[in-house]
Parts: structure tokens; C-alpha cells; sequence
């Protein structure tokens, strides 16, 4: 029997959400009717019986969380934020799509209230919503306790055809259903239509099979334009199996009530005005009414809300009561909820001396993630499937698994992504909007370009994600060309909102982990070296923690080098060269340009200064380092297949033969003449 229970409200409000979609997007002369029109009545079953939302409170940490996957039905979601109450006037549905609106053509991440993810890239918010049901799980298992049930909340999530068809979305849900994920249930809008027409032209495979050998559970919904009971039932179905992620085969008609409904036509444009007005007429609203909503749709809604404000504030005396018998895990659970880390927890970081051993910038990366581990168990650690090489799993914690694999539990903060690069960065992201945890993920440097999509949404999002980036160069060695970086630094250094640290030795490395973890809002990636080296005489965390500064200082100098990483040590050695021959040379560290960007000009002036020509030396592209320098040498093209000190030496990056580069570039400037400027010194 089912448990469905008709309000006289719903054949009101679902024609409220259908108007409403065609009238937004109307207005705007710009977006897509026809997801929203086709999904009105599934949205409408959800957030009216199922959501448990505040939005009164909306970061209220329990809450359901919702994530649009197909963001291009952001109009949808506005509608269903304005009706229950959230920060989004009737005003801001008027104004979508409109320059500084909160009402953007996609879903943004702490631009509008309520949204808890950005959406838009298809897939990307299909593989996010795994991170907020893996962060849930974790937490539930870490804080949970009996008669606590504290941390319970279920994700859910609308996807479509075009998500489906984005590998990423592959990558996680199969990942999902190895981790046996029973808070996640997703909505998958089988409308049939993508851009170019009916799905026929190039998605035939049968997507239930796919989410059976996944491990989900499937559902099937074959009536979503009417059958209201038939969506709750599957909710309540997806709702009741704990031990599997759920999706809902739901079949619609895109546009539902238009002229257009069924075919791409209303996909993604406005329906014309006549074909409006009909709409309105078919659903008994006022045809020449624009931004209809009757008394009984808010009332509905407002219901909705009540019930969320009311299990919020169970909540909150549920946690005043945990915290008189668990006070200690009461207070660490608050302080990540706050998004604060411990006190104290940087004195942890390694400090290193001159003398100490060489080591490799990812071993260093081991010891720092060792530190860390114990006085910050915010730190959710992984890797794809490269563990004993990015060397990012703490001696002695619990993986994150399915207890019953036998390979860890739900409490474990080291996740196995495997070969699921781009995945990861999207679960990452996921992580990250949960709260309450810092996720950390690694893989080689040059496979961060697989997840070049999820990397770009962390940084726009202002998601505070620390990528692990081992193998950072030529350095390699012996993989080639195939594995080793040119271009991909250069790809993330012009990517706003994220900081790019490459570490030249230990203190270099505490301080890109004490920046990734004060910086709340930016993402972080660490270009770490498969080869070792040396501890900097001048290097302390302090110096390295403002991006760039002097590793070794003379005065009057005839030449300032500056470089990153593995090619610090290697300048230095060409200067010791050019000393030897009566020159006077300068070294600069520069392992973060962001944050050497963000230091005061006076202080950037002192490091890269006028009065002699600056050269840049790094085993990547040179593009971009004439912001630093005035002559640049790196990589030509691509690298090459052999051991690293021969590769090395096949492009010219050795102490000797850029002492034989630093030596052209003095003469060629004294030559010249005139005063040489501060490339640092200009007009904008």
C-alpha cells in the first residue's frame, strides 16, 4: 500500500513550478524550460514529503543536501528556494540570468543561498553529491553514538542524460557503489532530449543495466508527469535501503505542457508568448498573469519548512544533550563544523637545517602528512591508485571502506579512489561542501589534467581542496614524455583562485601545507619531485610562506636568477660557478607566484629587484615567468624517456650549463646598456 498522501496543494503547486519555469525563463529570453517543466512533479514530491531543510538556517549541518547535476534546470531550483523560504525574493526570479543577480544561468556555490554545490560542467555534480555522502558516512561513524544519531542526512540529487553521458559521472558512481553509499539517492531525468535532439542519436546503452553492475540500487518511476504516488514510493524504496546508492529511473516529458513538450525544441529556450499563456490556461492560472503563485502553493511550502525548522531544532537539543555526555567529541565536532582547525596544530610542521639529508619534495609531503595526521583528523586523505608513489597514506590510519569489505570502515580517512583521476577531484570538491573536512587527494602531476574540470569548479567555488602532486617533472625520468609535466603548472598558475606551490626543499614544504590548510576558500596544489633535494641554507617556513624570497644575496649583483623546486638547487650551483668566475650572482626561491603576488609591493620589489637582468630557470614552459624575469629557460617542448640526470643535462639544466646561459645573459645586458628595471615595475 502506498504511503502517498494527496494534498488538495499538489496539482496547484506543480503547475505553479511549470508556469513559474516558463515565466523565468521567459523574462530573461534566455535559459531551459523544459528540465524544470518535465521534473515539476518529482521536485514537488521530494521537497514537500521528503527534504529536511531549514532555510531559515540554511547551513544548519544536518540538513539534506541537494545538488541539480543538470544545472542548466537552475530554474528549477530557484523556484523551489524562493517557495520554501530561502534568501531568493520573487524579485530575484524576475531578474535571472541578469548581470550581479543571485539567480546566475547555473547554480553557484555560495553566491545563492541554499545552493550547496556549483553546477553546470554535466557530471560534475553527479560525482560531487558522492563526496557529501561519503563525508556524511564518515562523520556519522566518527560521532555517532547510541541514542546520538547525530550526523544522518541524506544527498539527493537531479541528474540527466548529459550527466550520464560525462565519464566522470562513471567514474564516481562506481566508485559510489563500491563504498555502498545508502545516502545517496539520485532522480535521473529520462526525458529522452539532450542539445541535439532526441538521445537516440548517440545514447542507446541501457543505463539501468550499467547502475545494476555499479552495485545500486535501480528504481523506475515510468508515469513522472502524473504518477505522484509512484515517485514517492521510489523515494521512500531509495530511502530504505541502507546499503546501496539508489537511482530512480524517472521517465517525463521535457516541457511538459507546451506546445514544444517531448522534443529539444524546449530544451533550451523560451517558450513563445502564446505558447505561455496557453500553458497557463491548460493548468487553470491566469493566462495574462505573469509570476503567478497562488496562497496554497506558498502555504504547502511553508509547511515544508516548518517541519525542517522543527527537526532542526530536535537537533539542536539532541546535540546540547551530547555534549553533557560526550563533551570532548562535542567539542571537536563543533570546531569542525566551524570550520576551525585545533589550536597548536601547526607546531607539528617539520623544520629543517641545512645539514639534514636530501630528500625527495613527496617524501617530505609523507612526513608532514604523518605529522599532521594525529592533531588533525579533519584531514581526509587519498590517492588513484598511487599510494606508495604520491605517498600519501598516514602510518597506521583506516582506510574509508564498507565494513563489510573487511577492508576498513566508514570512520577511516584514507580513501582509495583508484584509476579515477577525474572523479576524485569532483568528490573532492563534495568533501569540501560538506564541512567538516579537508580533503586531500594525489595522483601524479601531469594526471591532474584529467581532472582539469573538477580542479577549475574547486577554484571557483572557493572549495578548499589540496591536491598532492607528485612526479612534478622531467624528473622522473624514465616514464618519458607521457608522464611528465610541460604545460600543466602553467595551466593551473593561470587558473584564478588557486595557489600553486612547487617546494625546493623540507621548510619550503611546511609551508605549503601551512598555507593549503589556512586557506579556507582556495584550492591548493603541491608539485612535489620524485628525486631528493637538499635542504636551502637561507630557506625557513617564514621566508617561503610569502611565495619568493632570497636564497642567496649579494650586493651590486650582475645577475639574479629565480626559480621553483627541484631547479633551485640546480641555480645555485650555476652561481656558485659564476662567483668563482668574479660575478655576482642572486638566487630567488619563488615556490608560489599567488602568494608572492598577494605580498606587499615593497616587499616583491626587494625580492626581484632592478639593477641587473633577472633569469628565470624552470623544467617546464617558460610561458608566463616574463611577470618575474627578463630572459626565461625551461623546456623547449616536451621531455624525454631516461634517467633524470641525463634527461636533465639533454636540456641544459645543470649548474654548468646555466652558468654558461647566466654568463650570456650578464654580458648581453651590459652590453646593451641603460638601466635595467624590475620586471615588476609597470603601469597596470
Amino acid at each position: 500500500m502506498s504511503g502517498f498522501v494527496t494534498q488538495n496543494s499538489d496539482a496547484a503547486a506543480i503547475a505553479t513550478i511549470r508556469t513559474l519555469a516558463a515565466d523565468v525563463v521567459g523574462k530573461a529570453n534566455s535559459g531551459h524550460p523544459g528540465a524544470p517543466m518535465g521534473m515539476a512533479p518529482a521536485a514537488h514530491v521530494l521537497f514537500t514529503r521528503f527534504f529536511n531543510t531549514n532555510p531559515k538556517q540554511s547551513h544548519w549541518f544536518n540538513r539534506d543536501r541537494f545538488v541539480l547535476s543538470n544545472g542548466h534546470a537552475c530554474a528549477l531550483q530557484y523556484i523551489l528556494l524562493h517557495l520554501l523560504g530561502f534568501k531568493l525574493s520573487l524579485d530575484d526570479l524576475k531578474a535571472f540570468r541578469q548581470l550581479d543577480s543571485l539567480t546566475p544561468g547555473h547554480p553557484e556555490a555560495g553566491h545563492t543561498d541554499g545552493i550547496e554545490v556549483t553546477t553546470g560542467p554535466l557530471g560534475q555534480g553527479f560525482a560531487n553529491a558522492v563526496g557529501l555522502g561519503i563525508a556524511q558516512a564518515h562523520l556519522g561513524a566518527v560521532y555517532n553514538k547510541p541514542g546520538f544519531d547525530l550526523i544522518n542526512n541524506y544527498t539527493y540529487v537531479f541528474t540527466g542524460d548529459g550527466c550520464l553521458m560525462e565519464g566522470v559521472a562513471s567514474e564516481a558512481a562506481s566508485l559510489a557503489g563500491h563504498l555502498q553509499l545508502g545516502n545517496l539517492i539520485y532522480i535521473y531525468d529520462d526525458n529522452h532530449i539532450s542539445i541535439d535532439g532526441d538521445t537516440a542519436v548517440a545514447f542507446t546503452e541501457n543505463v539501468e543495466q550499467r547502475f545494476l553492475s555499479y552495485g545500486w540500487q535501480v528504481l523506475h518511476v515510468d508515469d513522472g508527469d502524473h504518477d505522484l504516488a509512484a515517485i514517492y514510493n521510489a523515494i521512500a524504496a531509495a530511502k530504505a535501503e541502507k546499503n546501496k546508492p539508489s537511482i530512480i529511473r524517472l521517465r517525463t516529458t521535457i516541457g511538459f505542457g507546451s506546445k514544444l513538450q517531448g522534443t529539444h525544441g524546449v530544451h533550451g529556450a523560451p517558450l513563445k508568448a502564446d505558447d505561455i499563456a496557453a500553458l497557463k490556461a491548460k493548468f487553470g492560472f491566469p493566462a495574462d498573469q505573469s509570476f503567478h503563485i497562488p496562497k496554497e502553493t506558498y502555504d504547502a511550502y511553508a509547511a515544508a519548512a516548518a517541519r525542517g525548522a522543527k527537526l532542526q531544532e530536535e537537533w539542536n537539543g539532541l546535540f546540547a544533550a551530547y555534549k553533557e555526555k560526550y563533551p570532548k567529541e562535542h567539542a571537536e565536532l563543533s570546531r569542525r563544523i566551524a570550520g576551525e582547525l585545533p589550536k597548536d596544530w601547526e607546531k607539528v610542521l617539520p623544520i629543517y637545517k641545512a645539514s639534514d639529508p636530501a630528500q625527495a619534495s613527496r617524501k617530505l609531503s609523507e612526513i608532514v602528512i604523518n605529522a599532521l595526521t594525529p592533531v588533525l583528523p579533519d584531514l581526509i586523505s587519498g590517492s588513484a591508485d598511487l599510494t606508495g608513489s604520491n605517498l600519501t597514506r598516514a602510518k597506521g590510519v583506516v582506510d574509508f571502506q564498507p565494513p563489510s569489505t573487511g577492508l576498513g570502515d566508514y570512520s577511516g580517512v584514507y580513501i582509495r579512489y583508484g584509476v579515477r583521476e577525474h572523479a576524485m577531484g569532483a568528490i573532492a570538491n563534495g568533501l569540501a561542501a560538506y564541512g567538516g573536512v579537508i580533503p586531500l587527494v594525489a595522483t601524479f602531476l601531469n594526471f591532474v589534467s584529467y581532472a582539469a574540470g573538477a580542479v577549475r569548479l574547486s577554484a571557483l567555488s572557493g572549495h578548499q581542496v589540496i591536491w598532492v602532486a607528485t612526479h612534478d617533472s622531467i624528473g622522473l625520468g624514465e616514464d618519458g614524455p607521457t608522464h611528465q609535466p610541460v604545460e600543466t603548472v602553467l595551466h593551473l598558475r593561470a587558473t584564478p583562485n588557486i595557489d600553486v606551490w612547487r617546494p625546493a626543499d623540507g621548510n619550503e614544504t611546511s609551508a605549503a601545507y601551512y598555507s593549503a590548510l589556512t586557506s579556507k576558500h582556495t584550492p591548493s596544489v603541491l608539485a612535489l619531485s620524485r628525486q631528493n633535494l637538499p635542504n636551502l641554507e637561507a630557506s625557513t617556513l617564514e621566508r617561503a610562506l610569502k611565495g619568493g624570497y632570497v636564497v642567496n644575496e649579494v650586493e651590486k649583483e650582475d645577475l639574479t636568477f629565480v626559480s621553483t623546486g627541484s631547479e633551485v638547487s640546480i641555480v645555485l650551483e650555476a652561481a656558485q660557478k659564476l662567483t668563482q668566475e668574479g660575478l655576482r650572482v642572486r638566487v630567488v626561491s619563488l615556490p608560489s607566484w599567488e602568494v608572492f603576488d598577494r605580498q606587499p609591493q615593497e616587499y616583491r620589489l626587494s625580492v626581484l629587484r632592478s639593477g641587473a637582468p633577472i633569469l628565470s630557470v624552470e623544467a617546464y614552459t617558460t610561458i608566463g615567468w616574463a611577470k618575474y624575469s627578463h630572459e626565461q629557460f625551461g623546456l623547449p617542448a616536451w621531455g624525454a624517456s631516461g634517467p633524470y640526470k641525463e634527461v636533465y643535462a639533454k636540456f641544459g639544466l645543470t649548474g654548468s650549463n646555466l652558468a654558461v646561459v647566466g654568463k650570456k645573459v650578464i654580458d648581453f645586458y651590459k652590453k646593451k646598456g641603460g638601466e635595467v628595471i624590475s620586471p615588476l615595475v609597470r603601469a597596470l
